[in-house]
Order: C-alpha cells, then structure tokens, then sequence
C-alpha cells in the first residue's frame, strides 16, 4: 500500500515538471494581452514566468489524484523528453517573489550553493551555427535585443537567470566560451603609464620581461621604457663601465688605469693624503692594465642585454681558439690584454703582439736575455729584462723607439704613472724614473737593501716591496721615501695600493695590510701555508693566491676570511678578479673561474695542461698562456655576444607618441594587427647606440642621460 502510495507521488511530481516545460514554451512563443502604460516595458510575445509556487498549483488542481498510478506512469513515460543538461544552481530560475527571496538571503545569511562546473568546451562550441536559421529569427532576435535594452538592470538579471536555467550543459559550456574573453580586461591599456611602470619594476626576472613584451604593442612599449631595465642593472648589480666613462684620448696612468670591470670607489675629496689619485680605483699585482676608452652611452636595456648574455657565456659557454707560440717549452713571464692588443713576453727574450682575437700582429725583438717585465701604454711598451735595458716599443711600427740605460741587474718590475714616465724596480735594490718620450733617467730612488720584486703606483705615490723583507713608500715628484713598511719575516713578493691601503705578500706565508698615509700596520691576515704570491685588492675585497694552491677572499673592513677556495693541486701561478668572478691558473694545469660572491666554483676553462703560466681576462674576452706536450700554448676565450641581438633603440613612451601621434597606445587597437612579433624583433631592432637623451624613462625628464645619474 505505501509502496503503490509512493509511486503515486513520484509520477505526479514528474509529471507536474513535464507540464511546466510545455507551458512556458507555449506562453513564451504566444502574443502577449495588451500592457498598461505605467507598467515597465515588456517586449511584444514575451510573458513574464510564474513562479514555481504558482506552476506547481495550477499543475495539480490539472492532475486528477484518485486516478491509477500506473496509468499515470505509462502516460509519463510515453509524453517524456529526452533528458537535458543539469541548470546551473547558483542561477535558479527565479520565482515571482524574487526581490523578496534576495532580501530574505541577506537577512538570514545563508550562502548560496557552489556552481557547477560547466562542461568541457568542443570544437563545435566555438561558433553558433546559422545554418538553420528561419527567416523570421533574426526579427525576433531584433525585438529581444530591443527589449533587453530597455530593460533595467534586475530586469536584465531575472531574463538572463532565466534563460540560462534552460540551457543545456552543452549549451552553457558555449555561454562560457563566449563570456569568458569578454571579462578579461588587460590592465595596461587603463592605467596610466607611471603605474604601470612601478608594476613591472618588482619583476626580477629578464625572461619573464622578454615574454611580456610579446604579448603586445602596449606591452612591447611599457618594457621598451628604460625605468624598468634601470630597475632591473640594480637588482642584478649590473653598475656601468669605466670603459664607458673615459675618452681614448684622455688616457690613465697604467697603475691608475683599471680593468673593463672597474667601478670608481670614490673622490677626490676623501683621499687621506696629498699625491693621491683623484679617484681610487683596484689594481692587480698582475698588472694587468686594460686602456680605457669612452663608447657612446647606451640605454639600460642593451646594456642589461649585454651583461646579461655576456654573464651566460661565461657560465656555461663561450668560443676559444688556441695557438701554438713556442716551439719549445718557454716559460711566460709577462702577459697583458688591452682593447687592441694581446702582449705576451717570454724568457727567451721575445715579446709576441697579437689583437684581441688572437691573431699574430708582430714579433718585438732587441733584448738579448729574457724580458721580465713589461706596461703597455695605448700603442706604446715598456720591457725590461735580464739584460738590465729598459726598452720603449712602438707596437704600430715594432720599431724600438728607446733604450733605456742605468740599471746594474735584471729589471724585475715596471709600472708607468702616465704616458711619459715609467717607473723600473731591479735587483740593484733601485727603482728609476723615467722619461719615456727622451729616454732621460729623471730620478733614482735609493733605500732598500735587496732586490725590489714588485711595485705599485698611485698618483704620485709609488710602493715597493723588497726582498729586504721591507714595503717603502715613495714620492716620484720628490723623489724621496715617505714610510718604511717593516714586519714581514721574509721576502716581499706581492703588492696592492688603492691610495690608502696597502697590502704585501710574503715568503713567511702572511698578508700585512698597511696605512699608507702613516705607515701604521692594520692587520695581519694569515691562513695560507706556503708564499703569498698573488694579491689583488678592489673595494673592500682582498683576494690572495698561494703555492699551498688555495685562493682566500679576505674582507677588508673587518679583516676577516670570506672564502677559502682549494682551488689547485700545485701554486696559484696567476690570479684576477672583478666584481663578478675569480679566475686563477695553477701550476697543475687547470683555468678555474669561481663566484666572487658566493665562492663556489663556476666552471673550468682550457683543456687539460701540463701547467697554467698566466691568466688575464676582461668582461668578455679571457687568455691563457699554458705548456701542453712540451709546447707553449695560448687559448682565447671570448664570451661576447652576437653583435645583431646586443643593441637596440629604445624609446620612452612620450618620445614615441611625439615621432608617431597617430599611433594608438592600447593594446586592443592591436588585436586586429595581422603582423606578430618576434624574439629576433625584440633584439635586433638597431644596431646603433643611443644616447640616453633619446632613451630617458617616460616617468623622468627627457634631458637626464645614460649613467649620469649614479
């Protein structure tokens, strides 16, 4: 009997919802009775639903409730639709008292319920298809876009609630294909350009930036603005060039000239004493002295892409050649690599010139022993070697311009303080000044009581290590000591000045750090097991080599070790570094290049050798001289990019829209270009340097320049 009773209600509740679909098709089609004109406008054949309650009644006082279940069921079953896509809960159908209900929702707080996911999207759901389309259709699409019009906004929310609450899944799935673009707004093409400017300041990321700027004109020109690239050297420390900054023309002093990689530390107001260089810069006891030459200012964006690439290639890439120099296992004792030349001198009293891309320029012949030392200077030499001559070379002729007599032993050091005057160092226990234009001795600075090893000059200061066991501070205008450094146990055979502070290597495995101004000791920095041969000072950084074959990092300001490197098997036979990298040459054959920063090891340069004699690198070129199978080797390593993706053209916003007015500045005005836009377009769309005038950031007055504002 409740089995029978129960079967009863469900077929009459099917059957109620059976009748609620056909009627509102049927009211939805049929002509509506006429409208008073105060009631808002309804469109002409449309009939607002009942609500549920109301269909639900009328329904059953239809439905006779004594009849045969069973009747009732097959009638059902016979009458029945195809089954259609589940509506969408949190768009109901709603009912006649629709404010009232949302009123009643926000007293009691309910929630709705969660939407149902629609169904995956199809192909075919893409396009509405108008292939069947009657003719009266597109009047009465007209009439409902009409209608919908007029309408108010709850209106227009009832409508669409109910119109949806009939759709299929199918059907719904469509509605999102098409709804979904039209909710995406870019946020560019509304905000004003500051703001988005500042958005994509906090990106740190290069790719992220070159992904973006594909994405469309609009994007392409907010990332075309220098403020973001600016924002983005600072992060990644990319700080500008020295190289950048001085004329060819306007030459350094060699012992004052730095590296491609060297920063100005500071002016020279702050210098501790007089003779000191106006501006302090790092030095190498390599002596490596790069020419500084001004290039044309670029923007921040090609010079990001340019260290940007360039610090890749020096990761994991790169081209190298090798050239064979010796016939025979000739022991480098000096190497230099400027902006034109590679210089490399041996003990078999050769100096070799090649350019930078190693190619053999000219043989320099005139010594008769083997050169020890040697500073170039643009295109002028200075050598000295075991016949006790100081020699001044022209490396555009190869001519030997001067012979240069006084000393009575083996030169073992040279520095130059300007394009006239060279300073020597010799096992006499002398250093000499001299003229190199008239090859005239101007001064002969006496004091220590063994050979000077090594020197360094700053202005018109000059420091010398002996093997005395002594550092002396010299003036070359007075010719006469300042300070005598005394402390060392043993011979002297590094030094490092930047015009206040002086640092020695020794023999008794110490590194002494000195006041140049009083002559004070500062620190004694120990850790190393065997000779201090290689020092080279920058900034607050300190980096020592040894024959126990680890490289130390040493702090300048609080005198303590940052990294210890077991960097060879053998001595460390060469050492540099920049602000960026170490790279050292041991005498077990290997190039290593470590993370100034971090300490850890970056990747082996070279192949395998036999041993490394010196090692010299600027930003992006690096050379080698090793001994391989009994032969003297040279290996040039460049990281340089290509030249077609290194520059581009810049321009801020406001210049772009003074050259092109016309040109629309969202990036919906583009979505209609048929023209894409490519990585080659991003990086190559000129080849030519711009000066920073042309390429100021849109947020900042056009007339402040490339690198003036550090």
């Amino acid at each position: 009997m409740r089995s029978s009773s129960l079967c009863g209600w469900v077929s009459a509740y099917q059957s109620i919802n059976q009748r609620l679909l056909q009627r509102d098709l049927v009211r939805f089609t049929s002509p509506s009775p006429p409208t008073d004109l105060n009631s808002p406008p309804v469109m002409e054949g449309y009939q607002r639903p009942p609500g549920f309650s109301d269909r639900r009644g009328s329904a059953m006082q239809d439905l006779p409730l004594n009849s045969n279940p069973l009747l009732r069921m097959d009638k059902i079953n016979q009458q029945r639709i195809p089954p259609r896509g589940p509506p969408t809960p949190s768009m109901s159908t709603p009912a006649a008292n629709f404010d009232q209900t949302l009123d009643q929702q926000q007293v009691t707080g309910s929630p709705p319920p969660p939407p149902t996911p629609a169904a995956s999207p199809g192909p075919s759901q893409s396009q509405p298809d108008w292939s069947d389309a009657d003719v009266n259709e597109d009047i009465f699409l007209a009439k409902c876009r009409h209608h919908f019009k007029n309408c108010s906004s709850r209106q227009r929310t009832r409508i669409l609630a109910d119109l949806l609450n009939l759709c299929t899944a199918q059907q719904l799935s469509f509605v999102h294909q098409f709804v979904s673009p039209l909710l995406k707004k870019d946020p560019f093409t509304s905000l004003p350009d500051e703001l988005c400017l500042r958005i994509l300041s906090f990106i740190d990321d290069p790719k992220v930036l070159a992904r973006a700027s594909q994405v469309s004109r609009r994007w392409r020109d907010l990332l075309s603005d220098d403020m973001t690239w600016k924002n983005l050297c600072v992060k990644h420390d990319y700080g500008r060039r020295l190289s950048e900054v001085y004329h060819h023309s306007l030459p350094m002093p060699a012992a004052q000239r730095p590296s491609a990689n060297a920063v100005v530390l500071e002016d020279a107001a702050n210098h501790s004493f007089p003779g000191a260089m106006g501006g302090i810069y790092t030095s190498s006891a390599m002596n490596l002295d790069v020419p500084a030459v001004k290039v044309r200012p670029r923007s921040y964006k090609s010079h990001f892409k340019q260290r940007y690439l360039v610090e890749a290639a020096w990761r994991s890439g790169g081209t190298s050649i090798s050239k064979n120099i010796t016939s025979d296992a000739g022991v480098v004792t000096s190497l230099h690599l400027t902006n034109k030349y590679i210089i490399v001198a041996l003990d078999n009293a050769k100096i070799h010139v090649f350019d930078t891309k190693g190619t053999a320029l000219k043989t320099l012949q005139g010594h008769v022993m083997g050169v020890w030392a040697m500073v170039p200077w643009d295109d002028v030499l200075v050598s000295g070697g075991c016949d006790r001559d100081v020699r001044v070379w022209d490396l555009n002729t190869g001519a030997c311009d001067h012979v240069l007599r006084g000393h009575t032993s083996t030169v073992r050091c040279l520095k130059m303080c300007d394009e006239n005057t060279a300073i020597s160092g010799s096992r006499d226990t002398t250093l000499r000044v001299w003229d190199i234009k008239t090859g005239l001795c101007r001064n002969v600075l006496v004091g220590h009581q063994a050979s000077v090893r090594c020197l360094e000059i700053k202005g018109d200061i000059v420091v010398s290590g002996s093997y005395d066991t002594t550092a002396k501070v010299w003036s070359i205008s007075e010719g006469r000591c300042l300070q005598t450094l005394s402390g060392h146990f043993s011979q002297i055979y590094a030094i490092a000045f930047d015009g206040e502070r002086i640092a020695t290597g020794s023999l008794d495995t110490s590194v002494r750090i000195w006041n140049a101004k009083t002559g004070e000791a500062l620190a004694i920095l120990q850790g190393h097991t065997s000779l201090v041969g290689q020092l080279q000072m920058r900034g607050d950084t300190l980096v020592t080599g040894g024959s126990d074959g680890s490289v130390r990092v040493w702090s300048l300001e609080k005198f303590i070790p940052i990294h210890r490197l077991a960097a060879h098997d053998n001595s460390v036979t060469s050492l540099q570094f920049d602000d960026t990298r170490i790279v050292s040459g041991g005498s077990d054959g290997r190039v290593k290049v470590w993370d100034v920063k971090t300490g850890q090891l970056v990747r082996e340069l070279i192949q395998p050798a036999e041993a490394v004699w010196r090692v010299a690198f600027e930003d992006e070129k690096c050379v080698a001289m090793a001994l391989r199978q009994g032969r003297t080797f040279m290996e040039v390593w460049s990281f340089s990019p290509p030249e077609d993706i290194l520059y581009e053209r810049p321009l801020s916003l406001q210049q772009r829209m003074l050259e092109d007015p016309d040109r629309p500045g969202s990036a919906v005005d583009f979505r209609r270009s048929d023209q894409g836009i490519s990585m080659a377009e991003l990086g190559s769309s000129s080849s030519d340097d711009v000066h920073m005038a042309d390429a100021g950031p849109s947020t900042a007055p056009l007339h402040r320049t490339f690198f003036n504002d550090d």
